[in-house]
């Protein structure tokens, strides 16, 4: 583990509970030596022949820690930055695979840490052509073994889609927990009024400021899009307002409602999973084509596993997919030339 914070601090946790020895550095000593203490680390210093090194750095610093691990180490390497352009653009190793756990907590460094923070989280992870599909794979499970959901995404669509659904939100808390401090100074009981709903959607302006500049400015062109796109969003709000357009403005509400409505439930049972096998050649991309697709149609892959001919150069990618789901990643597989077998679990 190359940095000990929250989120590396976390996943040692995990891994520790679930029986992995883990070794850890981090630039500052006084971290490493509580991450001893306090047994979220089972040693220091970084293992050459470690099977995973996870990089758990600020953005600006994570392609010079990736490079340092792969230079060190012989195993499989990822990070867990919320921006992944910059990084696939400096990094190009079959051994590497970018990934973002979306899952976090309001306190900081290790006295947040938390063995079960990725417990039904989704993790972004981002491979290329070129990357080694036994590693993909591997980390796949890793995901699994957490108790996270593995989505796999081109680096781009990634950064593009995280400034929505995380980098604008932040910054829309942010900026509106401004303008209510800056109105209780004229107001003293306005803050005392903020009740649920307020402190709902501000929550996440309490998060870490100091990691926000650099994410901001590596995915600056996402970022300023989602805001653009937000902004253009709240002047249609105000001009129903202002027009008293009640018919506008209950079809945005509505909108938004069955938006809301609408957003993917945590969990799956195993009773309403199907088996997917897909032969697959023996070549590298071939596991990230499959996963990038399950994406693309919103098909979440609630296991990974691939299962090598002791012959010949094929072999049989397995997916558990929600059951109904299968027929549309039937078509898309089919599309694209594979010929896959389905079956119910129960």
């Amino acid at each position: 583990m190359i940095g000990l914070g929250l989120v590396g601090g976390s996943i040692s946790l995990g891994l520790r509970a679930r029986g992995w020895h883990v070794q850890g550095t981090d630039l500052d000593p006084t971290r490493v030596e509580q991450a001893l203490q306090r047994k979220v680390i089972d040693a220091v210093g970084l293992d050459p022949a470690s099977e995973i090194t996870f990089v758990a750095v600020p953005v600006r610093a994570v392609a010079s820690a990736v490079e340092e691990a792969l230079r060190r180490t012989d195993g499989l390497v990822t990070d867990v930055a919320s921006v992944k352009g910059p990084v696939l653009a400096a990094v190009d190793s079959p051994r590497f695979i970018g990934g973002h756990p979306m899952a976090g907590s309001e306190l900081e460094g290790l006295d947040g840490a938390d063995a079960d923070m990725f417990t039904g989280a989704v993790w972004v992870v981002t491979p290329t052509a070129t990357t080694d599909d036994a590693s993909l794979a591997r980390l796949a499970a890793i995901v699994s073994d957490l108790g996270a959901e593995m989505v796999a995404l081109e680096a781009e669509r990634h950064d593009a889609l995280v400034a929505v659904v995380s980098h604008v939100p932040h910054l829309t808390a942010a900026t509106l927990m401004r303008v209510a401090d800056e109105r209780a100074n004229e107001h003293a009981a306005l803050l005392r009024l903020a009740a649920g709903g307020f402190r709902d959607m501000t929550r996440i302006a309490s998060g870490h400021p100091a990691i926000w500049p650099d994410i901001c400015f590596e995915n600056k062109s996402a970022i300023v899009a989602g805001l653009d796109a937000l902004i253009a969003g709240l002047s249609e709000m105000r001009t129903a307002v202002t027009d008293t357009n009640r018919d506008q403005l209950l079809r945005y509400l509505e909108q938004a409602r069955q938006a809301r409505a609408n957003l993917p439930s945590r969990g799956v049972r195993p009773e309403i999973l199907s088996e997917v096998r897909i032969p697959i050649p023996d070549r590298p991309g071939m596991i990230a084509e499959v996963t990038m697709l399950a994406a693309e149609l919103g098909v979440n892959l609630s296991d990974i596993e691939v299962a090598h001919s002791a012959e010949g150069d094929r072999g049989v990618l397995i997916l558990l997919v929600e059951t109904d789901r299968t027929e549309l990643f039937r078509g898309g597989l089919l599309a694209r030339g594979y010929r896959p077998a389905i079956s119910r679990l129960q």
